[in-house]
């Protein structure tokens, strides 16, 4: 019996020689999306698929850089990435690194192309829309007269508003000729003066919308002057259409729910606001009433001579006390005066000097507070209180403090 290799061993292995494989280290796969995730944590989690097998796939978070569009069930796209073993699992994967739907990135290119060049030239700028109408009444619809799309809108605007006129400009929606005939349907509508239009068709591959993608489809709704809505295929669907449009519709029957208001819910709510209007003006008159009747009643009762003599008492009371307020100022202010006459005689030099004190200066005129400013020789002025003395410094003695 030979050698017994560990789990981990074989794994490892494997691993390596998968490692090791030039192709399995840059290789694209085509397949058909299956078992789609999107993970918490951002990663992607499928299975790519064919008639016979099956490949378990994997996209971090890190690499979605490049992924512009929502990968979903049925797709056929090409994967590019690295084959390589999960040696926990001891299962190989595709850890894929770029993914494209099979036979758009062509198209797709183009329609990044014309995005931004139409975003540059400002055509997608919030100031150009315009607000859909809340009432509209006459409402243009630009798609296929035998689509799905005009009859999910027929049958929602019967349900909620059988009043509103919907007005059909039965245009191509796919082919070569498709954007032209939309371009066409768009300005002949607006000649016509509705109030809104919607333009869109049903869902489709992206070949299938790629009218709603042209130039001239896009300069038409925005040179419209009237408001545009656009509903193009289903709510993962973005077109050049839906950016330059006034607003975007995830699907036609939400564009016909923005378009056509209920008038079941129109006519409660005007119910409610016409019984809320009765109510409110009842409550008015009934208050205007009251108001008057106790305006009446405080007439009566406030006579003008009256009032004339109330405020005569007010303004001589008023007197009274001011002219209080007043004489007890002036005395506190008094009181107040002669304390300050007092506190400031008390300090002034001249009454210290009144009192048998003196001061001291240099010769410089400057103060004499300490015997380290004086010299013996040094000529100092005395000020007395009735005149100035001239001395001289004979002997500088300092104090001495004895502690005992």
């Amino acid at each position: 019996m030979g050698k017994a290799y560990s789990v981990t061993e074989v794994n490892s292995y494997i691993k390596n020689m998968f490692v090791q494989d030039y192709l399995l280290s840059r290789i694209s796969v085509r397949g058909e999306v299956s078992n789609c995730k999107y993970h918490t944590s951002g990663h992607i989690y499928f299975t790519l698929k064919d008639k016979s097998g099956t490949l378990s796939a994997v996209m971090f978070a890190g690499q979605r850089k490049g992924l512009n569009f929502q990968l979903r069930e049925g797709q056929q796209v090409i994967v590019t990435g690295t084959v390589d073993v999960y040696e926990r699992d001891g299962r190989y994967q595709l850890y894929a690194r770029e993914i494209r739907q099979e036979g758009t990135g062509d198209l797709f290119e183009r329609f990044l192309k014309l995005r931004n060049e139409l975003e540059d030239m400002g055509m997608f700028a919030a100031e150009y829309k315009q607000p859909i109408p809340k009432y509209a009444m006459t409402i243009g619809i630009v798609t296929a007269s035998t689509g799905a799309a005009i009859r999910d809108i027929m049958n929602i605007s019967a349900r909620r508003n059988p009043y509103v006129q919907l007005v059909l400009y039965p245009a191509l929606v796919q082919g070569e000729q498709a954007k032209h005939s939309i371009a066409k349907g768009i300005r002949t509508l607006d000649m016509m003066g509705l109030d809104v239009l919607i333009v869109g068709r049903g869902g489709g591959s992206i070949e299938d919308l790629w009218a709603f993608n042209e130039e001239t489809v896009a300069r038409a709704i925005f040179e419209c002057g009237t408001p545009v809505i656009s509903a193009v295929g289903h709510e993962t669907d973005v077109t050049i259409a839906d950016y330059v449009a006034d607003m975007r519709a995830p699907t036609p029957s939400a564009a016909a729910e923005l378009a056509v208001f209920d008038y079941r819910q129109f006519e409660n709510r005007l119910q409610l606001c016409r019984d809320a209007l009765t109510r409110g003006v009842s409550r008015c008159v009934e208050r205007k009433r009251y108001q008057t009747e106790q305006c009446r009643l405080r007439l009566e009762m406030n006579h003008p001579r009256r009032q004339l003599n109330e405020k005569r008492q007010h303004l001589a009371d008023m007197l009274d006390q001011m002219e209080r307020l007043m004489s007890e100022r002036l005395t506190d202010r008094k009181h107040r005066l002669a304390l300050l006459t007092g506190r400031l005689q008390g300090l002034s030099p001249l009454e210290r000097l009144s009192r048998g004190f003196g001061f001291l200066s240099g010769e410089d005129g400057k103060r004499i507070e300490s015997v380290s400013q004086t010299d013996v020789g040094q000529t100092l002025s005395v000020r007395l209180a009735d005149g100035i003395l001239k001395t001289k410094i004979t002997e500088v003695a300092p104090l001495t403090i004895e502690y005992k």
